[in-house]
């Protein structure tokens, strides 16, 4: 079946706009879905499909329906209009307004804005399933193997400072709260009042110095505006959560390598995977190999 058909075919299931004229575009961004700009009579809506064999990348479709409604209550996710069973297409409200940039969020207003939208999603009603990124490391070690994937040669070198960076971030663990797990500034848009948080793919409970530490890393954020972002959300510099938060940013990088190993053999995405996944896990074994790591363990073991 070409992509045209299954969209089409996708679109005639969603009885929003049954028996109405509707227009389909491709939105640029996902990695792991299609999305689609839907237009009916003047109103526009984000569909969602979701891509070949993710459930080899843990991702669950019922978890991600069940939390982008839970997230939606906050008014920082985006409204599910309709879900059809089966396919799982989703059918979301459109959010008008700059879809973010690392240059973009790059300042401490921005970074304030940030706290104060995480604030708001990690209040929402508590998510169906826990995410924990080192047990998806194992999880995604095991698809490695069954699958033959490709992956740096020294990958597993390095799991034993895995297991030190989980007992440090793990000495002080803060409870869990609807976490999103992946926030690629692209899932970040402004709509004038707040910055929305959309793709609620890899969401679930887990530590917010997760959340925090996962966007400072895809935000290139700096020690400045770490600390920043810290400060506007725990209120303080407080040197224990911004070494979690910094060594989650670390695991981003440590987790996510597997990840896009993974889609480089499976995704059917136009998308450099190699280089993606490479390019992390250079940057991840450059932190490793840093004297930054000891005193982040330290202090967040404290």
């Amino acid at each position: 079946m070409s992509r045209n058909t299954r969209v089409e075919e996708a679109a005639a299931q969603v009885t929003l706009w049954e028996g109405r004229d509707v227009r389909i575009s491709p939105l640029s961004g996902g990695l792991t879905n299609e999305n689609y700009l839907v237009e009916v009579d003047g109103a526009r809506y984000v569909m969602r499909l979701p891509g070949q064999s993710t459930e080899l990348l843990s991702i669950d479709r019922e978890n991600e329906v069940y939390n982008t409604k839970a997230a939606a209550t906050t008014g920082i996710g985006p409204n599910v209009l309709e879900h059809v069973p089966g396919i799982e297409v989703m059918v979301l409200e459109f959010i008008a307004g700059p879809t973010m940039s690392a240059k973009t969020l790059q300042s401490p207003e921005m970074a304030a804005r940030m706290a104060a939208s995480f604030h708001r999603l990690h209040a929402a009603p508590r998510f169906l399933h826990d995410f924990n990124m080192f047990r998806l490391i194992e999880h995604y070690l095991r698809i490695v193997e069954e699958h033959a994937v490709k992956i740096p040669g020294d990958y597993r070198d390095w799991l034993p400072a895995v297991a030190e960076i989980e007992r440090a971030v793990n000495a002080a663990p803060l409870p869990a709260v609807p976490c999103h797990n992946d926030l690629l500034c692209e899932n970040l848009i402004d709509d004038g009042a707040a910055l929305r948080i959309v793709d609620y793919e890899l969401s679930g409970n887990n530590d917010p110095c997760f959340d925090l530490g996962n966007t400072a890393q895809e935000a290139e954020f700096g020690p400045e505006l770490r600390g920043a972002l810290c400060e506007s959300y725990f209120g303080r510099r407080d040197a224990r959560q911004l070494a979690r938060m910094n060594l989650f940013a670390l695991m981003s990088d440590v987790g996510w390598t597997l990840w896009g190993a993974i889609q480089a053999k499976i995704s059917a995405v136009d998308f450099d995977f190699v280089g993606y996944y490479t390019g992390r896990w250079e940057r991840a074994v450059g932190v490793l190999r840093s004297p930054d790591l000891r005193r982040w363990t330290a202090e967040a073991s404290d």
